[in-house]
């Protein structure tokens, strides 16, 4: 079935397994925690205290929230059995998952653990989705500096795609959330349906854990925003959330992530945009529909939307960006490889990711008439011709 969010492959399923109306957007409030939770275990008594007050579905309505917003798209898993048999391609762990592992060094597990199952790691994600809402004020990176770019870029693919995508917002994600207990509070009561005192109870106390780890840096630690993905409502989201647009969401962290491995440049984060907007492409013009399935079925639009924001970010009537900086977009692709091959999730290894980038740089480069840019149809025809040579075998 077609979700209608699609995600870039940045999520956080790294070293610690972890089985993961609309209100004004702009609270401010920072709560002192109520509690500490140095020592926490996954048996400690107020732990087990909150659980024992969760609904007796609470684990259905996180994984069906997850299912329902597309999020499970997301996460990366290591997979042991293939139906894409991982033993044929080049695939290992790339440097950005290796630079998110290391952001958790030192960090206690037992509290990871416990935020993980009161869905803390999650509200983020959701206060930027569901309650988010484009401003000029918004700001991108947690110092900012991705704004102007970012703004920019969004602005041109709205002008240079052969659709109206007028309706679509680009919203941040920050890990300011975990320092407003209302914001976190109207996620646990908007999303999974908990009374508002049950919500302020288990927000207080998943505050408080995140607060008594340093390296969590109170909710800024790139562990909790390092996803962007494109998003499209379905009826019944706009029913229960009035105001809810299509979206595209870009978490502080994969920013943070990919000048943490050495893409300096401010195109990589370009690059990852103009990949979800690519999903917004293929929302426009139905181009999920495929006869492939399951993990091959993904791999495709992800790899068409690595394609896409390629072509876009290199046309001289798009980003223009000249070869040293394309350069910084196929690395950001690569980085963001997976190898869960089995995974329904799965986007493709870094080598694919890496291909179709250079496709999409080729058919700019290759046009006889550089000013002249291809339609979604036209381009993506190009690209369902390649696509068998960009996921054939290539460890032999």
């Amino acid at each position: 079935m077609l979700k209608k969010s699609t995600s870039c492959a940045f999520a956080a399923g790294i070293a610690i397994a972890l089985g993961l109306g609309l209100a004004p957007a702009a609270m401010a409030e920072t709560t002192t925690p109520t509690s500490t939770a140095a020592s926490v275990t996954a048996g400690a008594p107020q732990l087990d205290a909150l659980r024992a007050e969760l609904p007796a579905d609470w684990a259905d309505r996180v994984a069906d929230a997850r299912a329902r917003f597309g999020l499970d798209a997301t996460t990366w898993a290591d997979q042991t059995r293939s139906v894409i048999d991982g033993s044929d391609y080049q695939c290992a762990t790339t440097p950005v998952n290796a630079w998110l592992t290391g952001q958790l060094a030192g960090i206690d597990r037992p509290t990871m653990q416990a935020i993980d199952q009161l869905a803390g790691f999650d509200l983020a994600t959701y206060d930027a989705l569901i309650f988010g809402a484009q401003d000029k004020r918004n700001t991108f990176g947690y110092d900012g500096s991705y704004t102007n770019e970012l703004n920019r870029t969004m602005d041109g693919l709205k002008k240079f795609w052969d659709f109206d995508g007028s309706d679509i917002q680009l919203i941040p994600m920050h890990g300011d959330t975990y320092r407003s207990i209302d914001r976190m509070v109207r996620v646990y009561t908007g999303v999974y349906g908990l009374d508002a005192d049950s919500a302020r109870e288990i927000a207080e106390y998943v505050q408080a854990l995140i607060f008594s780890q340093p390296g969590l840096r109170q909710g800024d630690n790139p562990y909790f925003t390092f996803n962007a993905f494109a998003f499209d409502p379905a009826p019944e989201d706009v029913e229960q959330f009035p105001g809810l647009t299509k979206r595209i969401i870009m978490g502080d962290g994969v920013m943070a992530g990919l000048r943490g491995i050495g893409l300096q440049d401010k195109a990589a984060p370009l690059g990852v945009l103009a990949h979800e907007y690519g999903h917004q492409v293929q929302y426009a013009n139905n181009l999920f529909e495929s006869p492939l399935t399951g993990p091959e079925a993904t791999r495709r639009t992800e790899l068409m939307a690595d394609a896409y924001g390629t072509y876009y970010l290199v046309h001289s009537r798009g980003g223009a960006l000249n070869a040293a900086r394309t350069l910084d977009v196929a690395a950001s692709f690569y980085n963001v490889g997976d190898c869960a091959f089995t995974n329904d999730g799965h986007h493709g290894t870094p080598n694919q990711r890496l291909k179709s980038s250079t496709f999409g740089a080729s058919v700019v480069d290759a046009a006889s008439n550089q000013g002249h840019k291809l339609g979604a149809l036209a381009f993506d025809a190009k690209f369902e011709a390649v696509l068998p040579e960009i996921v054939a075998p290539d460890a032999h």
